[in-house]
């Protein structure tokens, strides 16, 4: 890939927290403002977790991306109270996935019933991110989650891509997206620089059920790490070249899922862009 397409969507990668204690002084310390950082919602943090989290990172001067689950959210008169909290924030970025919550604890059944409530308001949303999925999404077949997609478009700004680590199978998919008429910029999931022992133990701090479903997403990142020489994201992207390179397939930025490991990502990045004197100074 040409050095000027990986600089630039280094520069502007953002980052993937889980609102666990302690990680908005992690990421003050060793990531610059300006950036943007999103903020996971799950049932064992809990949604009131993601909330505060993100008001907290806007605040201190970053871009905070709060994570809407759909199916946690209890309804319209919910949503309402969220909008008014982003607004008060300053907040203008969401992500809004469907969400793991079963049942759900409201109305919303996926993303699309929230984002069309979400539309009738007087929201502060200037960039409303959705989900995509490279690889089959373990309960919903692939015309559907592509169709999820296409009717989402007129309400979402971008496209967020899950974790996928095989990319012929993103090159594949990407292709047969932009055939079906959907052109949203897509932020493309990778995994940043991830140690296998520090995974586990972020597993263990968000509750136990939630933990169980935490390993079950996870266990390709999981074998990645145990194989001998882990993840290399660096070699991951240069093995994805044709499409970064490729303006078509618009892929418009990288959304790295740190999973609570900002040192050794922020690092890996700043390296990455040949910025030694500002990795000495984190570590």
């Amino acid at each position: 890939m040409s050095q000027e397409v990986l600089t630039t969507l280094l520069k502007s990668a953002r980052y993937e927290i889980l609102p666990t204690a302690g990680v908005v002084d992690r990421v003050h310390e060793y990531v610059a403002p300006g950036r943007v950082i999103t903020v996971t919602a799950s049932t064992g943090l809990t949604l009131e977790a993601t909330l505060s989290t993100a008001e907290q990172l806007q605040a201190l001067g970053f871009h905070a991306v709060p994570h809407i689950a759909a199916r946690m959210v209890q309804g319209r008169s919910e949503l309402e109270e969220i909008v008014d909290r982003l607004t008060q924030a300053g907040i203008d970025r969401i992500f809004v996935p469907a969400g793991d919550a079963t049942p759900p604890a409201g109305g919303y059944a996926g993303a699309l019933d929230l984002i069309i409530d979400l539309a009738s308001m007087a929201a502060p949303i200037q960039h409303l991110g959705v989900s995509a999925y490279p690889e089959t999404h373990p309960l919903i077949p692939d015309d559907v989650t592509i169709q999820a997609m296409w009717d989402k478009r007129d309400y979402a700004t971008h496209l967020v891509s899950n974790l996928c680590f095989d990319p012929g199978t993103i090159a594949t998919w990407l292709a047969r997206v932009r055939a079906r008429g959907i052109d949203l910029p897509l932020v493309l999931g990778i995994a940043g620089k991830v140690e296998l022992a520090k995974l586990a133990r972020v597993a263990s701090k968000i509750g136990v059920g939630e933990s169980t479903r935490f390993l079950r997403k996870n266990t390709a990142t999981f074998t990645r790490m145990a194989k001998p020489g882990g993840y290399n994201p660096r070699k991951f992207l240069d093995k994805l070249a044709p499409v970064l390179d490729n303006p078509a397939l618009g892929v418009t930025g990288l959304h790295i899922y740190t999973f609570n490991q900002i040192k050794d990502t922020e690092i890996w990045r700043r390296k990455q862009l040949g910025m030694v004197d500002e990795v000495e100074s984190v570590q």
